[in-house]
């Protein structure tokens, strides 16, 4: 081929790219299988409530999570009173034993709160990225909507504090009555809050006891906004004549947790995941100080959870 047709027709090729001026260029690029990477995976401190920093730390690295998603509120591991004193200690002690702290959870839904920028000022000078925030209560005696642009406007008030500190904070969907239950709720409330430094905190569990059916049309509505993942299962189970939710082990309930990962990978979410357990475990579940069964079952259960969540992930 002659030189000056090798120019015509790369001219004509590099034109006929760029009449497609919308595109970002991410679109040639290659999406990344997330289903050959490893998804760290990290405890909730909650359930190890009746230890301390240290014990906590090894016995989280012991059974093989990646890091820790420590409580830093009310009745937590660090009390937000104390926060600028316990929770340096509790991230070296994590630190100590190869795990990472990448997130916490408050119960942080007001900017202007005595311990809100204290907590997001700590955190954030210790390199934690996430944050799980609170939740918020709908009023009733206002519309849904009207409720919604409240929760909007306090997320924007923190969203600019988030900025601030270089912190992001999630919110977590809940089932219930409260804002984030249906999911849809959250993803009107952070874009009427217009901030970067807010997100959200997936819970297949609180989405599949909410839409059993419809999960996956919330997930890929919250898609954007995904920072964090928490992982737990349940059953419906009948007592006394009325249905009511109980918490299981992983791999024991409703959860398609198999549909559930291939859509993850399908949408490329690629977030921390938090394992909890709710089921009872003595009080560990309820994030008690002390336990009314062997610490090893405590530990036992925890592992069991880890190695079903590895099969399916």
């Amino acid at each position: 081929m002659k030189r000056r047709e090798v120019i015509k027709r790369t001219s004509l090729g590099l034109a006929s790219i760029a009449g497609f001026g919308q595109l970002p260029v991410t679109v040639f690029a290659k999406k990344p299988n997330l289903e050959v990477q490893k998804r760290k995976v990290y405890l909730f401190s909650k359930h190890l409530q009746w230890v301390g920093y240290d014990e906590m730390a090894k016995i989280t690295a012991d059974i093989g999570f990646d890091g820790l998603d420590l409580t830093v509120r009310p009745n937590g591991h660090v009390e937000p009173e104390y926060v600028e004193r316990e929770l340096p200690k509790a991230v070296e002690a994590a630190q100590k034993n190869g795990l990472e702290i990448k997130m916490i959870t408050t119960s942080i839904k007001d900017a202007d709160d005595n311990y809100t920028e204290r907590i997001l000022k700590t955190a954030s000078e210790l390199g934690i990225k996430f944050y799980r925030l609170g939740w918020y209560d709908y009023d009733f005696t206002i519309s849904i909507p009207e409720n919604i642009k409240k929760f909007g406007e306090a997320l924007k008030k923190i969203g600019e504090l988030n900025a601030k500190y270089s912190i992001i904070g999630d919110y977590q969907n809940h089932a219930g009555t409260s804002g984030g239950s249906p999911v849809w709720d959250i993803y009107s409330m952070l874009e009427q809050a217009g901030s970067t430094w807010l997100g959200a905190q997936y819970d297949i569990r609180h989405a599949m006891v909410e839409g059993m059916n419809s999960w996956p049309i919330g997930l890929r509505l919250l898609k954007p906004f995904i920072h964090t993942i928490d992982i737990k299962d349940f059953v419906w189970e009948k007592i006394d004549g009325k249905w009511t939710i109980q918490n299981v082990p992983l791999g024991k309930g409703a959860v398609d947790f198999k549909s559930y990962f291939s859509l993850l990978n399908e949408l490329n979410i690629d977030a921390p995941i938090c394992v909890h357990l709710e089921y009872p475990l003595g009080g560990a579940d309820h994030g008690n100080f002390e336990i009314t069964i062997p610490r090893n079952e405590v530990i036992q259960a925890m592992s069991a959870d880890l190695s079903y969540l590895k099969s399916v992930m």
